[in-house]
């Protein structure tokens, strides 16, 4: 039995202190420490201090789904539409494929905190000039060497460049997840702008074509008047001229319409062949939008967030370089066997090790180092910049949209007077017509000004579900809104009076 000596309380003393020492160093990790750049976003939208139809402050609601923010516009085919776009659009597909390589970077920073352990195995051959006593005929010797080995080598991170560069890469990849949420938000935007303002060229193609038809009544009539003597050949001619401009105006609708139904099967990752979407009844609405406060903005929108995150990577890289100051400490073990004989290659007499640390430190780089950390100051500066930026232009954007929305509404009720008016001045010149006390011409002048209020009605209806998608992608996305005719029944907010032209564009009447 072996009798072991105990350790005296000074030894003890040392090993404690040695083991604090390595754990501080540990935990220690040069550079600043990140924080969100301060940014003042007010406390209210400017814009939003009006009530507005279309829009209604936010209420909490953590269970609602938050992703198909598309379906607040009630249209079972845009949903599929949507759907098939987020499996198969080529520009998602190409962002997720960045964050899987941004994952792969922060994979491959994480191995710096372990060791490499390599192995080999070899067989040499060599000789040098013999002596005269040369038992070979060549006059040299030759022999063979065999070699087993294996190594580990680890850098500790003693001063945290390691942890700065996985926090760097961590925060470049949640950059990457919020450029892909940015794309798969514009992607979604797009189609839904486009599937809108194709639904609304529809409606305008169906009031063209019931105008031509009571046109082509018209003209009939006014022949037959022309023929009895009541009408002159002037009359026919404007009649004519009309109808047939007007069949132009419709006819001009179909290339239109054509490149909407291109782009929408191009966001879907298909051929425009491959593609036709069929007219549909209208019955599209303003959905109402909960806008929330500025400071949400920040959270919400996916370009903001990926800014922040681009100013934590840049942060981080900041305590990367100033690691570079300090000396690396790296253990290093080596040890295997060597031999002449592969017979003997796996014995006692064969095998060799070594095992030590190295402190390697940078005397002089004619400033390189000062440089490093200069550059990664600067990259921080630009990139913090460039996240107070994105979030003041997402401030604007919201206000932009919001004024737009109101602005419309209030030139939706002029507009629906305007074509209110228009009508009534048709039924009037018709009456007068018929008793024979104007021509024709002053009757066509009065039905060209009812069709552009008709078709104005339908723009400005268009041009207020396009503002309301942006509006959405200016607040980020991702929430769940109400139509209008629920939330009305709910007491959520006011709802919007769409014209009577969205809903049942009149065709003028023929002229009898």
């Amino acid at each position: 039995m072996i009798r072991t000596k105990p350790y005296s309380s000074a030894t003890l003393a040392r090993a404690a202190a040695t083991l604090a020492l390595c754990a501080l160093l540990g935990a220690c990790a040069v550079g600043p420490d990140y924080q969100r750049p301060a940014l003042d976003v007010g406390a209210a939208y400017k814009e939003g201090q009006v009530e507005v139809p279309g829009w209604k402050p936010a209420q909490p609601r953590d269970d609602a789904d938050r992703g198909a923010w598309w379906k607040v516009y009630d249209d079972p085919t845009l949903n599929g539409l949507v759907d098939r776009l987020n499996t198969s659009n080529q520009t998602i597909a190409q962002a997720e494929a960045n964050y899987r390589q941004a994952l792969g970077l922060v994979r491959g920073a994480r191995s710096g905190f372990y060791p490499t352990v390599g192995a080999g195995a070899g067989m040499t051959r060599g000789g040098n000039g013999g002596q005269s006593g040369s038992s070979t005929g060549s006059g040299s010797n030759v022999s063979n060497q065999y070699s087993l080995t294996g190594s580990v080598s680890w850098e500790l991170d003693v001063w945290g460049r390691v942890r700065r560069s996985v926090e760097s890469s961590e925060a470049s990849a949640a950059a990457s997840l919020a450029d892909l949420g940015a794309t798969r938000l514009s992607a979604q935007a797009a189609l839904v702008q486009t599937y809108l303002q194709l639904r609304v060229l529809d409606e305008q193609k169906r009031l063209l074509d019931a105008t031509v038809a009571a046109y082509e009544k018209s003209l009939q009539l006014t022949q037959n008047r022309y023929e009895v003597g009541v009408a002159g050949q002037a009359d026919v001619a404007v009649a004519r001229t009309q109808l047939e401009s007007t069949r132009a105006q419709s006819i001009d609708l179909d290339w239109q319409r054509g490149q909407y139904e291109h782009a929408i099967a191009v966001l879907m990752g298909q051929a425009p062949s491959q593609f036709s979407l069929p007219p549909a009844v209208f019955t599209l609405r303003l959905p109402q939008i909960p806008v929330g406060l500025p400071s949400e903005l920040l959270e919400r929108r996916p370009d903001v967030a990926a800014a922040e995150r681009r100013a934590a990577a840049a942060n981080a890289q900041i305590g990367v370089a100033q690691a570079a100051w300090f000396p690396s400490l790296t253990l290093s073990a080596d040890g295997g066997f060597r031999n002449g004989e592969f017979a003997e290659l796996l014995t006692a007499p064969a095998r060799f090790w070594s095992l030590g640390p190295a402190l390697a430190l940078t005397i002089f780089d004619g400033g390189a180092r000062e440089a490093q950390v200069e550059q990664a100051r600067a990259s921080y500066d630009s990139q913090a910049a460039a996240y107070r930026q994105a979030a003041l232009t997402g401030l604007r954007e919201v206000e932009d949209y919001l004024i737009q929305l109101r602005v419309m509404e209030q030139e939706q009720i002029v507009q629906r007077r305007a074509l209110e008016s228009a009508r009534e001045s048709l039924r009037l010149i018709q009456n007068q017509y018929k008793a024979g006390l104007v021509d024709y011409l002053s009757v066509a002048v009065v039905d060209a000004t009812a069709l552009s209020s008709e078709r104005n009605a339908l723009s400005l209806l268009g041009n207020r579900l396009v503002a309301s998608v942006n509006l959405i992608v200016a607040l980020g996305g991702g929430w769940e809104g109400l139509p209008v005719e629920t939330a009305r029944a709910d007491g959520a907010g006011p709802a919007v009076t769409q014209t009577s032209a969205a809903q049942t564009p009149a065709a003028p009447t023929p002229a009898q």
